[in-house]
């Protein structure tokens, strides 16, 4: 996806997941996660509703470590096995080793090729309201690999993406891979149908110009949907594309017409095509309401055309969440412009960005300027029930010998976290407490990022007023 970091775009690699792409994923405090010894949960065998986190910080500013302590009760799940990175995703093949990327203490065997699980599971029939929280796991190995590291994290919902991020030319998907997949989703209670929200490859560019280019991007799209049609799966995420520096309007008509196209060729299928709006820098398409709409009002059949709203591309956009009132008036505009009727899931991202910064900056719930009462307002809003709430937050941090490691234990606690929130009293002291905490955890990377704003909003002051004396000088 197009980078709004002032930082060179690393060039795609399926070794790691889709939120490492999409934003700055250097670790930091402001995304710290629990070690397997300060962990404490406990679980329920009536199988009760989330109903507590704790978030507690030790030591102080410098080498700080930060703890999560997510207390639970829940329904007992079941664990996984976890598989090592490679770029066949829809081959059931063996593997390659991944370079120091697992996390030491998360995830250990326990005996022969099952994982300790992060998390258990939550029944979600018995929270306050039917939210299907999960994360954008790892299908390296093959695509029933995400089954699998979606229960570990204690997901009842999750992303995937169904071949290599990196490459045009993918194997099919094996036979074996794909029956593998829908018992996976069949024995763990999964509806591939509903809650598995595939993401469309960072290659494809369906407003391309260019004939060849155009092709290419419409072959990769439509090998995705069939991918999707013999998993079972019903729901395909995709950026919109870029002008090129073109007129909008015309490129809005062609993403338009390779979607019409592809679902001509997917005529026998129910895949739904779903744009994913966008942070808005440059030529990105998607960061508007209006752009969205005026795709879809292009599209030929409704049915087979959708929407899923990422929080941190719609706060960078401009469309505020961080109060109830600003939250309404964000939902409203949306289902005035686009309609609630095409909203099909959610990128649940807080944003390490300030507001309207248009940069495409993934920050960990709660810790970011968004912060826990935009969550909260997502969590507990009636239309949002039923569908995929798919995390997209770092989970990379420094192991002791400095290598990049991954924490899946952060998503673990991420999910808990949000439903936690589901009818949790918003002006409870329990909330003050716990937005306040990860607030702290986040604030020096927020403190970074609006120093950086702001010096070069003041540049491009500086360069405004200049260009005004200039012109009225020669006048």
């Amino acid at each position: 996806m197009p980078r709004t970091s002032t930082r060179s775009k690393p060039s795609v690699n399926y070794n790691q997941d889709e939120h490492e792409h999409e934003h700055e994923h250097e670790p930091s405090e402001s995304s710290p996660a629990p070690t397997s010894s300060t962990r404490r949960r406990t679980t329920s065998k009536s199988g009760s509703t989330p109903n507590k986190v704790l978030v507690t910080d030790k030591a102080v500013h410098g080498k700080r470590k930060t703890q999560t302590q997510t207390q639970t009760q829940t329904q007992t799940g079941e664990g996984g096995s976890e598989p090592e990175s490679d770029d066949r995703a829809g081959d059931a093949q063996q593997p390659r080793k991944r370079r120091a990327r697992a996390s030491a203490d998360n995830n250990k065997q326990l005996g022969g090729d099952k994982m300790v699980p992060l998390a258990e599971r939550t029944t979600v029939s018995l929270l306050k309201k039917t939210m299907y929280i999960g994360a954008h796991v790892s299908a390296a190995g093959g695509v029933q690999n995400a089954i699998t590291n979606a229960t570990q994290i204690g997901a009842n919902s999750f992303a995937l993406f169904l071949k290599s991020q990196r490459k045009w030319n993918n194997p099919p998907i094996s036979a074996d891979a794909k029956h593998q997949f829908i018992s996976n989703c069949k024995s763990h209670g999964y509806s591939a149908a509903e809650h598995a929200l595939p993401h469309g490859s960072y290659l494809v560019n369906l407003a391309q110009a260019d004939q060849d280019k155009a092709a290419q991007a419409y072959t990769s799209f439509v090998d995705d949907l069939q991918r999707c049609e013999s998993l079972g799966i019903r729901l395909y995420n995709f950026h919109p594309g870029s002008t090129g520096g073109e007129p909008r309007s015309a490129a809005i008509g062609r993403i338009a017409t390779q979607l019409n196209r592809a679902h001509a060729a997917t005529a026998s299928s129910s895949v739904v095509t779903v744009l994913e709006n966008m942070a808005g820098a440059g030529n990105v398409i998607g960061s508007s309401w209006e752009d969205l709409r005026d795709i879809i009002a292009l599209v030929e059949d409704k049915k087979r055309v959708g929407v899923c709203i990422d929080t941190c591309h719609a706060f960078a956009a401009g469309h505020d969440l961080r109060t109830p009132d600003a939250f309404e008036e964000t939902m409203r505009a949306f289902d005035e412009i686009v309609g609630f009727g095409y909203l099909k899931a959610f990128h649940l991202n807080d944003s390490k960005a300030p507001f309207h910064s248009n940069r495409d900056l993934h920050a960990n719930i709660g810790t970011g300027f968004l912060g826990l009462r935009a969550f909260h307002s997502i969590m507990n809003h009636d239309p949002f029930r039923n569908m995929p709430m798919v995390l997209e937050t770092p989970i990379d941090k420094k192991s002791p010998d400095g290598k990049t490691i991954e924490d899946k234990q952060i998503w673990a606690d991420e999910i808990k976290l949000l439903e936690s929130l589901i009818g949790m009293d918003p002006e409870s002291t329990h909330f003050a407490e716990l937005s306040a905490r990860l607030q702290e955890r986040g604030a020096a990377e927020r403190s970074r990022l609006q120093e950086q704003v702001d010096k070069k909003a003041a540049k491009e002051a500086k360069k405004t007023t200049r260009g005004g004396k200039g012109g009225r000088g020669k006048g």
